[in-house]
C-alpha cells in the first residue's frame, strides 16, 4: 500500500450541486473521513462488482464503519452485461431489503460500468439520493466519474436509459490502478488522449511519460484530465448548448462498434480508439486538421497497443445499425465532433452519412 500523499484537488463548480474530485494515491482508506463535511446520514451501500469488490471492497467498508458509517457491500458480476435495468432494479431491491431509504446514499466502487450503474441506481432510488464516486480504472478516473452523466444500456444501443444525477464527491485514488491489467490501463489511455486532441494538445508529452514510466507522473495527469472534463461539464452540463458534445469525439463511431461487436467483445477504450482514428479522418476532409494532427492521435493510440483496424467479424451494416440509434444523431441529423487542430475541437453538421460509410471502411485497412 502506497503513503497516503496530500491530494490533488479539482472542482466542479455547479452551484448548488458543486463537488470535488481529490485525485492521489491512498485515498480509498479515507473515504469515511472525506464524506465527513458532506453532512451524509449513516446508512449507505457500496456498489461493486466481482472483480473489484474482492481487492477494495473490504477497505472501503472498514474506512466506512470506523468514520460511524453503517455500510452494506452490494456485488454484480464484472462486465457491461450488468449495467441494465434487470441489474438496476436489482440493486434497488437489495437497497430496500437491506433498510435503505431516502435517507441513504450510495458509493460507486468500480469501474465505468459501476460508476454509471451505481449513480442510475442513486438517481432513481426514492427519486433521487446522494452517491459517491470510487473510479478504479483509467477510464473512470478521468471521463466517466466526472459530470452527472448516469445509465444502463438496452439491446438497441449503450446508455440509452439514464438520468443527469451529480455526484457529492470522487474520490480518484492512483493506487487502485496498479491492480488493472495491463489491458485495462492501455485501453484507458483512449479517452486521455481524446482529452488532449479536444482541448490540450500541451498534455501529449505527459502521455507519452506513461509509455516509459506507467506512474510518470499518474496523479497530475488523472487531475489535468478531470480539469479539462470539469471545465466542459460547467459550460454545458445538460448538453444544451453545444460545448459537452465535443466529450463526444470518437465516440459516434466508436459506439457503434463497439455495439456491434457485443458489448464487452471490445473494451471501451478500444472501441473509442477506432472511432478516434475514424474522427481525425474525417477531420482532415470535412475541417482543417493537418496530417501531422491525425499522425499524432494515430501514433500514441498505437503506442498504447491501442487497435486500430476493424474486426473482420464486425460488419459496416450491424456497425451502421447501432448508429442509426445513437444519441448524437438528431431527428435523422449528424451532428459530429471535428478537430480544427488538436486540442480545437468543434461540433459539426457537414459530415455525411456517406463520408461516415466511408470512414468505417478506411479502418478495415
Amino acid at each position: 500500500m502506497m503513503a497516503t500523499t496530500t491530494p490533488i484537488i479539482v472542482d466542479v463548480p455547479l452551484g448548488d450541486r458543486a463537488y470535488q474530485a481529490h485525485v492521489g494515491p491512498g485515498l480509498l482508506d479515507l473515504l469515511g473521513d472525506k464524506l465527513a463535511p458532506l453532512g451524509l446520514r449513516k446508512r449507505c451501500v457500496v456498489i461493486t462488482d466481482s472483480t473489484v469488490g474482492p481487492l477494495y471492497g473490504k477497505r472501503a467498508l472498514t474506512s466506512l464503519d470506523t468514520a460511524g458509517y453503517k455500510a452494506t457491500l452490494l456485488t454484480v458480476p464484472a462486465g457491461e452485461a450488468s449495467k441494465s435495468l434487470s441489474q438496476a432494479e436489482s440493486l434497488c431491491r437489495q437497497m430496500i431489503e437491506h433498510g435503505c431509504d431516502r435517507h441513504a446514499f450510495v458509493v460507486a466502487l468500480g469501474g465505468g460500468v459501476i460508476g454509471d450503474l451505481a449513480g442510475f441506481v442513486a438517481g432513481t432510488f426514492y427519486r433521487g439520493v446522494p452517491y459517491v464516486q470510487i473510479p478504479t480504472t483509467i477510464v473512470s478516473q478521468v471521463d466517466s466519474s466526472v459530470g452527472g452523466k448516469t445509465g444502463v444500456n438496452m439491446p438497441e444501443g449503450k446508455n440509452l436509459i439514464g438520468v443527469f444525477h451529480q455526484p457529492r464527491l470522487v474520490l480518484a485514488d492512483t493506487e487502485t490502478l496498479d491492480s488493472l491489467p495491463e489491458r485495462e490501463f492501455r485501453e484507458g489511455f483512449a479517452e486521455v488522449i481524446k482529452h488532449a486532441a479536444i482541448r490540450d494538445a500541451d498534455m501529449v508529452p505527459m502521455i507519452e511519460a506513461v509509455l516509459k514510466d506507467r506512474h510518470a507522473n499518474l496523479p497530475e495527469l488523472m487531475a489535468r484530465n478531470i480539469a479539462i472534463k470539469s471545465k466542459v461539464v460547467v459550460e454545458d452540463e445538460y448538453e444544451t448548448t453545444g460545448t459537452r458534445a465535443l466529450l463526444n469525439f470518437g465516440h459516434t463511431i466508436g459506439h457503434g462498434i463497439e455495439a456491434a461487436a457485443g458489448y464487452g467483445q471490445l473494451l471501451h477504450g478500444e472501441a473509442i480508439s477506432l472511432g478516434l482514428i475514424a474522427a481525425a479522418r474525417l477531420s482532415c476532409v470535412f475541417s482543417d486538421l493537418d496530417d501531422m494532427g491525425k499522425a499524432t492521435i494515430v501514433s500514441l493510440l498505437e503506442a498504447f497497443h491501442l487497435p486500430t483496424a476493424i474486426p473482420e467479424s464486425i460488419t459496416d451494416d450491424i456497425i451502421l445499425d447501432y448508429l442509426s440509434r445513437d444519441k448524437k444523431f438528431e431527428e435523422g441529423h449528424i451532428r459530429f465532433v471535428l478537430l480544427r487542430e488538436l486540442g480545437d475541437a468543434f461540433v459539426s453538421n457537414a459530415v455525411t452519412l456517406d463520408a461516415i460509410k466511408a470512414s468505417i471502411i478506411a479502418l478495415r485497412k
